[in-house]
């Protein structure tokens, strides 16, 4: 498609149960993808095309889909809204131009709804902000817009007001183009265009007032008009306000129900006319990996040497492995080879699929702006760069966060190991939060992810998808180690058995840091007193002790060692000896360094009917939390706390059991902290 300002590549973003994977079936049944409306409540959604997304209501994997609208291609993927998923989103925001925030009328701007708003102000992503389920109970635009601006700081401008709310939500009124949009009937697909009711002309013309004021700082004419009192044309407003979400200055705020139909068509019309299309962001930059210092940049552009990205794998039954790419610059065509900057691999593009969630139609060529799926990529993995091998680049990667939870695996049977082996190696392979390992002590495998959900979803697709019945162990919590204070200590290593010996001697002084600053090393020293070919053994030998940790076996973080000392021998010291010595003294260090133990900190926000209240912070109470505010909305209170990782687990069950299935909460690591002296007995025993 060459056309590329009439492309779009938006996401869905939200906290979970906002509505994203209503809205976007919406979208695919408006723009005629689809010719029945999905629904997650009968299990009939496109998006949500995993059996066990259907059975749980829920979003697992981000899945890509594109429609046509007004001559526009709009390729959309639709997310995940629980934290355990966050990677897929992380994932998606990185290669996307432009983002839907859905929020829920009565609740706003949900914890998880601030940690997505996060990923995308890390990746640059211009956003609209959808309010939806405006015909729930206790609806409330206004309280949706504020809870906008006081828990993310951002600018959200309405640039639509609903008309009624709750069971009298009919309609919408377009603050821009001044019109109405009704919805004559409970189920009307169609909207009707009319005037704007008398009642709502004064409150329209202080809501248009306020959105010119806002928009005229993009646009000296319009400024001029604006301070003269001259008309204002509706294309003049919309140019404007397009300038100020492209530099992510304003949030435009539009509104419906997408459960009843209601304002996905005006969403649609404010994705073409405000999100941006690949020619509106800035060129992409990379490195070159020759010397992984000059800066390149790749415009979208098929002129252009080719650069992609890869930022899913997924294993599909039918073909196989497939790899989804945004593609910069240049051209991709089947049977093209190219070569992987991040594993220096090269590559042969097998075929290229454009992907409407799990069905795929084959294409010739994608060229910038697209986001295609390929097949016959063997060696490319999630966050890694495709790109025309004589003109190589490395485009920035994708972070993960650490796993925080992890069960030991066991298959049922011998005849289960090796489809469990291969099972676990595509799974990861698929999604970069998991990891797998065996543990030395008991041969058990160690599954370690984001949560609760996030494993438990893992091992029931190894069960449905590979056919591994597994039996699984307790949960177990990824604790960290760490210093409280400096310490000095020298380890030195030295064997004299017949013929060459070993010979190593380095002082470290260990420093604590500020929390989140994982492993650091320098030297103070120079070649004059240990030959500087020394330090990275030294300091590869540091590196992997903090890994194996001091007090009970956990990573080590937070930590400085600094070489301030060494000596060597001529013929008996090697990198070997000096990697040991190295161990030595920090392992020496640690023992005066007052070394504790971190536990992972949740922050969790439980909403419950105001009678629960006492049953669910007592719980809480229990379960070591700080519990640190409570705010009433209605006849609900919303409880903040933070609270032990260790101490969450079947706390979904327990607060359902207390609170009859009405309470609901979120939750997200937020921080690492000291673990009392009672439960670190426990743990270390």
């Amino acid at each position: 498609m060459n056309n590329l300002d009439k492309v779009r590549n938006i996401g869905f973003i939200a906290h979970i149960d906002a509505g994203k994977t209503t809205v976007t079936e919406r979208v695919l049944y408006f723009t005629g993808e689809t010719y029945k409306i999905g629904d997650i409540d009968d299990g009939t959604t496109v998006m949500d095309f995993m059996s066990l997304e259907r059975e749980r209501g829920i979003t697992i994997g981000s899945a890509a889909t594109n429609a046509k609208w007004k001559d526009y291609q709009v390729n959309i993927i639709d997310t995940p809204g629980h934290v355990d998923f966050t990677a897929e989103v992380e994932r998606s925001l990185r290669v996307l131009d432009g983002g839907v925030v859905v929020l829920e009328s009565v609740s706003g701007v949900q914890p998880q709804s601030e940690t997505v708003w996060r990923q995308a102000d890390k990746h640059g992503v211009p956003r609209l902000i959808f309010v939806n389920k405006m015909d729930r109970l206790g609806a409330d635009f206004d309280f949706a817009v504020q809870t906008v601006k006081d828990r993310l700081g951002a600018d959200a401008i309405p640039i639509q007001i609903p008309i009624g709310s709750e069971s009298e939500f009919s309609g919408i009124i377009d603050i821009i183009e001044e019109k109405a949009f009704l919805y004559q009937g409970e189920d009307a697909t169609e909207h009707v265009e009319s005037e704007i009711p008398e009642e709502y002309l004064e409150k329209v013309s202080l809501y248009r007032q306020a959105l010119i004021e806002k928009v005229a700082d993009f646009d000296e004419d319009l400024m001029l008009n604006f301070l003269e009192d001259k008309e204002i044309s509706v294309k003049s407003i919309k140019s404007a306000l397009r300038k100020g979400v492209l530099k992510l200055e304003i949030f435009p705020v539009l509104v419906g129900s997408a459960l009843k139909h209601k304002g996905i068509h005006p969403l649609l019309d404010a994705v073409l006319d405000y999100l941006p299309s690949p020619l509106d962001i800035p060129p992409v930059k990379g490195i070159d990996p020759k010397d992984e210092e000059t800066i390149l940049e790749r415009k979208p552009s098929e002129d252009q040497p080719l650069s992609a990205l890869a930022f899913k794998v997924v294993t599909d039954q039918h073909v196989g492995r497939l790899v989804y790419l945004r593609v910069y610059s240049g051209k991709l065509e089947p049977g093209s080879n190219v070569i992987n900057t991040t594993n220096r691999n090269r590559e042969r593009v097998g075929r290229l699929m454009v992907m409407h969630a799990d069905s795929r139609e084959e294409v010739k060529s994608a060229g910038p702006g697209e986001i295609v799926a390929a097949i016959g990529l063997k060696n490319t993995v999630t966050g890694q760069t495709l790109c025309a091998s004589e003109n190589p680049i490395a485009l920035e990667s994708i972070t993960f966060p650490d796993p925080v939870l992890s069960v030991a695996v066991e298959p049922k049977t011998r005849s289960d190991q090796d489809k469990m082996t291969n099972a676990l190696t595509r799974l990861v392979d698929e999604d970069p939060t998991l990891q797998s390992s065996t543990d030395d002590e008991t041969a058990q495998v160690i599954l370690a992810g984001m949560g609760e959900l996030h494993l438990d979803v893992i091992i029931e697709r190894m069960r449905r998808e590979f056919n591994v019945d597994a039996t699984v162990g307790a949960p177990r919590v990824a604790y960290r180690e760490t210093a409280t204070k400096s310490a000095n200590a020298q380890g030195k290593y030295i064997r004299q058995s017949g013929g060459r010996g070993q010979y190593g001697d380095c002082t470290l002084r260990i420093e604590p840091l500020e929390p989140g600053s994982g492993i650091q090393f320098e030297s103070e020293i120079t070649g004059s007193t240990l030959p500087t070919e020394y330090f990275r053994p030294i300091e590869a030998g540091y590196r992997e002790a903090a890994q194996g940790g001091f007090l009970a076996g956990y990573p080590v973080v937070d930590v400085k060692a600094v070489l301030i000392d060494g000596s060597h021998h001529d013929v008996d010291s090697s990198e070997m000896a000096f990697k040991v010595a190295a161990s030595m003294a920090f392992k020496a260090a640690m023992s005066k360094a007052s070394a504790v133990m971190l536990e992972p900190i949740m922050s969790i926000e439980a909403v419950t009917p105001e009678e629960f209240l006492g049953d669910v912070i007592g719980d809480l109470n229990s379960r070591r939390a700080q519990v640190q505010n409570m705010e009433a909305r209605g006849n609900i209170q919303v409880v903040n706390a933070f609270i032990p990782l260790a101490e969450t687990f079947q706390y979904a069950t327990r607060l359902r059991s207390l609170t009859t299935g009405r309470a609901s909460f979120s939750m997200q690591m937020d921080h690492y902290s000291r673990v009392p002296k009672e439960i670190f007995e426990k743990v270390v025993v």
